[in-house]
């Protein structure tokens, strides 16, 4: 087993080259830059093609065009790199095409700063471009989840046929720590569907147009079928000391790692409090949240955003329980103290935390 110390947006290289990715096309921006810094010089050592383009609107149809030839492809990138991409990926999306793209999150709107916020949540959650579509959004808190989430990404991808997020936030891209650089190496197979240029592929069609209502129909109730299965698939979270709790934190990326320092201060102090936390939240895991509030159990919703997700908790929750919301904007994250008194406030029967 092999350990390196390194940033989170380091561990992503790592883990899309584990994953068998076979071009990277990007296009700088803080606080992803050390993303395509990486794969322009790891790929072209590893036989792999890197390229970087003049804008994200090209990139995203770098990726688009790519994918259609069977390769796994991938970006990475931030908030108004993303905005940009986001036809692209609708178009992604309507052709099924895998692909697999970091959004290292930033403050906005606009160009905001570079510090760390959650306000690409809906963007990415929800689809950021036009139409009925998902994508699968994976919430890693930690370098060794960059690196595994990437790698596992390009498989995930290939077999529903869709585009894979990994959405971070600057912190966890940019602080340093110990990765292990081990496990399962993927590589990519044949695609059936995809256009390679031979007799094998000559009828092969790469489109999103449908010109019938019919036939937009049937596609759509086939990208809703996959969706459905995906949700049945897919769902992953982490929950720590949850099954006692009176009150249960609901965090992911930095947060989650700020909360899982309160709730041990508050253990401490003799209060049962325990963390929730999402690893995917498409599809979110509203039945174990809704398990929670089913007990009764408070629930907390910290993140850096308005209350983006704060939104998706509480339809899963449907009134049963308590949920606050503790969000941050601006790129200020909270600290222990402010949470573990948001905790206690909520214990003691306040409703503003």
């Amino acid at each position: 087993m092999a350990y390196r110390l390194m940033k989170g947006n380091e561990a992503a290289v790592i883990g899309a080259l584990l994953g068998g990715c076979t071009h990277f096309f990007g296009y700088p921006i803080t606080p992803a830059s050390e993303i395509a810094q990486g794969a322009a010089y790891w790929f072209p050592l590893s036989g792999r093609m890197f390229m970087q383009s003049e804008s994200e609107v090209s990139v995203i149809n770098m990726v688009y065009g790519a994918a259609s030839a069977g390769a796994r492809a991938m970006t990475a990138s931030s908030g108004p790199g993303i905005a940009l991409m986001s036809e692209g990926i609708s178009y992604l999306a309507g052709a099924r095409l895998p692909a697999v793209i970091i959004d290292m999150q930033r403050s906005g709107p606009g160009l905001g700063n570079i510090w760390p916020e959650q306000s690409d949540y809906n963007m990415v959650v929800k689809g950021g471009g036009h139409g009925d579509y998902r994508n699968i959004v994976f919430t890693p808190y930690s370098g060794q989840e960059m690196l595994e989430m990437t790698r596992d990404a390009f498989e995930i991808a290939d077999t529903y046929r869709m585009t894979v997020f990994i959405l971070s936030d600057a912190y966890i891209g940019q602080m340093m720590e110990q990765v292990s650089i081990d496990g399962p190496v993927f590589h990519g197979k044949r695609k059936d569907w995809a256009v390679y240029g031979d007799a094998q592929s000559r009828n092969n069609l790469i489109t999103s147009i449908h010109m019938n209502t019919h036939l937009q129909k049937e596609h759509n109730d086939l990208l809703q079928s996959v969706y459905k299965q995906v949700s049945a698939d897919l769902v992953d979270y982490e929950t720590i000391d949850t099954d006692d709790a009176d009150i249960v934190m609901v965090a992911y990326g930095i947060c989650a790692r700020i909360g899982l320092s309160a709730i041990r201060v508050l253990r401490e102090q003799g209060v049962k409090a325990g963390l929730f936390r999402p690893k995917t939240v498409w599809p979110f895991p509203a039945c174990a949240i809704g398990d929670l509030a089913a007990r009764k159990t408070k629930l907390l919703v910290v993140e850096l955003s308005s209350g983006m997700m704060a939104d998706d908790v509480e339809l899963a929750v449907k009134g049963r329980t308590e949920v606050a919301r503790f969000g941050m904007v601006g790129g200020v994250t909270p600290k222990v103290e402010e949470l573990v008194q948001a905790v206690t406030d909520m214990i003691r029967g306040g409703r503003d935390a």
